[in-house]
């Protein structure tokens, strides 16, 4: 299975964040998710969920 990443950096952000996470889809789903909410406040919501599968990208090896 490709492993996912979420790189913080390609999501709009007024805070500059370099968070980058990597393991498998749902994992990465989950995690960056809660890093939205935690630390950037976004709502936990269908839409940021939707955003955030979409900047997901395939690990390079």
């Amino acid at each position: 299975m490709t492993r996912k990443v979420a790189d913080c950096r390609k999501a709009p952000s007024e805070s500059h964040c370099s968070l980058t996470i990597a393991g498998e889809e749902e994992e990465v789903l989950k995690a960056a998710t809660e890093h939205a909410v935690s630390v950037h406040k976004h709502e936990d919501t269908p839409e940021l969920r939707e955003m955030i599968r979409g900047l997901l990208e395939d690990e390079k090896s």
